[in-house]
C-alpha cells in the first residue's frame, strides 16, 4: 500500500517596500506555521507614513519573529515602529548590528526630532529616545552561523519541519549577514546586501552554496556592469592620485560618504596611502555619527571577520570631527579631506552644507564613492554638467557648479556579475529579486530568466502577496 506523502504548505510572500526601488526595505514570510519579517527599513526621500514600509498589510497578521539583515537605516530604521505594532514578535540580528542599530536609531530620533521643528505638526518624531531603549532591551543577538529557533533557543536541528534561521556573514559592513531559513525540508536564503569580493576593511561574503529552493536577492547594482579592468587596487591608487592632485590645485576634497561602512573603508584607505607613502599625512574631517561608528568598528576590530585588524581608525589618523553646529564655522580649508554624511547628500546633512560652500569653486573637488539614488542632491548633482545651475536644498537658492567632480568605485554592494554568478551556482527553484531600483531590477530578470530556464524568477509587486 502506497504511504500518503504529506502536502508542504505554501509559502507566502508579501514586498513589503512601497515601490520596486531601494527604500524602505520591508519583506513579509509565512512559512512552516510561522510569520516573519525580514528587515523594517525607513525611507531616506519620504517623511511621515510615507517613510514607513507598508505595516498596513500585515496589521491582522501577528507576526511571530523579526529578523534584520544589517544597520544601515534602509534596513533597520524603522524597526521601534514595528515593535509597537506587532508586540508579540521577537526581534533577532547579529551583535555587531544590535551595538550599531541601537546607536543609529537613537540618531534617527535626534534628527526626526528636527524635522518636527522644520515641518511642523505632531508626526515626528516616529519614535522616542525612551522607546528606542526599550525597543533595543529586547532585541535578541545571535552570533554567525548559528541556527537559532523562533523561540530564542538555540535549534538542535533534530525536527526537519521547524523553522531555524541562521545569519551568514554578507561582506557588507560590520554586522551584516544574509539570513538562512529552514522550514518544512525547504530553504529559503535572503541576501539582505551583500558584496562578494573584499573591502579595505570588510572581507567577502561567506554565502551557503548548498541547496536552496527559494533565493530572495538584492539587485543594487543591476543597472551598472563592472569594468572588466576594474580592481579594487587600482581605484584606491587612482583616488590618491585625485586627491594628489587636488591639493596641487589648492583646493579641498569632500567625499560624501554613509557613515555606517562607508566612512570607516574611507579612513582605512587614508591609512593605507599614508603607510605605502602614495599620501603624506593631511587633516581629515569626519562627522559626529560617523566617529560613534567609528569607535564601534575599532572595539571589534579583533571580534570580526575583517581587513587590517589591529588598526585601530581613530588612534591611527585622528581626525576632527564636525557637527551640526560646529560645521557653520568651520572654515574651507586647503589639502584637507571632509568624509561627512550622508552619502546621498540629503538636505541639512553635513555633506549637503559643506557641498554648498564649495560647489561653485573650481579649486575644491567633489569625490563620490559610491551608490546614489539619481534623484537625491548626490545624485542630481554627479549628474549635473560644469556651469549648470543646481538645488542641493529646496530651502536655498540654486548654484552654479564649477568645482571638479569624480566618480570612484568602491560600492559596498555586490556587482551584477557576481550576483549572477551566485545565482547560478545555486539555481534556486524560485529567485525573487529585490532592492533595486526599475532598470536594475529589469536586467537582473532578464538576465536570470535567459540563463536560469529552470528557475522562476519573480519580481514581487509591491502589497500584493503571492505563493512561493
Amino acid at each position: 500500500m502506497l504511504k500518503m506523502r504529506r502536502r508542504q504548505a505554501s509559502v507566502k510572500f508579501i514586498n513589503l517596500t512601497r515601490c520596486t526601488e531601494i527604500g524602505a526595505n520591508s519583506y513579509y514570510i509565512e512559512a512552516g506555521g510561522h510569520r516573519l519579517v525580514l528587515d523594517c527599513g525607513m525611507h531616506p526621500k519620504f517623511e511621515g507614513e510615507d517613510a514607513l514600509p507598508n505595516f498596513k498589510l500585515i496589521a491582522d497578521r501577528p507576526v511571530d519573529a523579526v529578523l534584520i539583515s544589517h544597520s544601515h537605516q534602509d534596513h533597520i530604521g524603522t524597526l521601534p515602529v514595528l515593535m509597537r505594532r506587532q508586540p508579540g514578535a521577537r526581534v533577532f540580528m547579529t551583535e555587531a548590528t544590535a551595538e550599531i542599530g541601537s546607536a543609529l536609531l537613537h540618531n534617527s530620533v535626534n534628527v526626526m526630532t528636527r524635522q518636527r521643528e522644520q515641518l511642523g505638526g505632531a508626526l515626528y518624531p516616529l519614535f522616542t529616545h525612551r522607546e528606542t531603549d526599550r525597543a533595543a532591551d529586547l532585541w535578541q543577538p545571535c552570533p554567525m552561523r548559528q541556527r537559532i529557533a523562533v523561540s530564542g533557543e538555540r535549534a538542535t536541528g533534530r525536527d526537519v519541519n521547524a523553522l531555524t534561521f541562521e545569519f551568514l556573514d554578507a561582506g557588507h559592513v560590520l554586522g551584516s549577514g544574509g539570513i538562512r531559513v529552514r522550514a518544512e525540508g525547504r530553504t529559503i536564503f535572503y541576501t539582505g546586501d551583500v558584496n562578494f569580493d573584499d573591502q579595505t576593511i570588510a572581507q567577502a561574503a561567506i554565502f551557503p552554496e548548498d541547496k536552496i529552493d527559494i533565493l530572495i536577492m538584492e539587485c543594487t547594482r543591476g543597472d551598472h556592469a563592472q569594468p572588466a579592468t576594474w580592481t579594487r587596487a587600482g581605484e584606491e591608487r587612482r583616488l590618491a592620485e585625485a586627491i594628489e592632485e587636488a591639493f596641487r590645485r589648492g583646493g579641498c576634497v569632500l567625499i560624501p560618504v554613509f557613515a555606517l561602512g562607508k566612512t570607516q573603508e574611507i579612513l582605512a584607505m587614508f591609512y593605507k596611502f599614508h603607510r605605502e607613502r602614495l599620501l603624506p599625512d593631511f587633516p581629515i574631517y569626519i562627522g559626529g555619527l560617523s566617529s560613534k561608528m567609528t569607535e564601534i568598528y575599532d572595539r571589534r576590530a579583533n571580534m570580526s571577520r575583517r581587513q587590517l585588524p589591529r588598526l585601530m581608525l581613530l588612534n591611527k589618523l585622528r581626525p576632527f570631527v564636525l557637527n551640526a553646529k560646529t560645521i557653520h564655522g568651520s572654515p574651507v580649508r586647503a589639502r584637507r579631506v571632509y568624509a561627512l554624511s550622508s552619502g546621498m547628500m540629503m538636505p541639512k546633512t553635513l555633506s549637503n552644507i559643506f557641498a554648498r560652500r564649495i560647489i561653485g569653486n573650481s579649486r575644491h573637488s567633489i569625490f563620490f564613492v559610491g551608490y546614489a539614488d539619481p534623484e537625491s542632491p548626490a545624485g542630481v548633482l554627479k549628474n549635473s554638467q560644469p556651469g549648470e545651475e543646481i538645488s542641493l536644498d529646496p530651502d536655498e537658492p540654486a548654484q552654479r557648479v564649477q568645482c571638479w567632480m569624480s566618480q570612484f568605485q568602491f560600492s559596498a554592494h555586490a556587482s551584477r556579475e557576481s550576483l549572477i554568478a551566485y545565482a547560478r551556482k545555486l539555481s534556486p527553484k524560485k529567485i525573487v529579486l529585490v532592492h533595486g531600483d526599475s532598470l536594475a531590477v529589469e536586467w537582473m530578470r532578464a538576465t536570470l530568466a535567459a540563463e536560469l530556464p529552470d528557475s522562476e524568477v519573480i519580481v514581487p509587486t509591491p502589497g500584493v502577496e503571492i505563493e512561493l
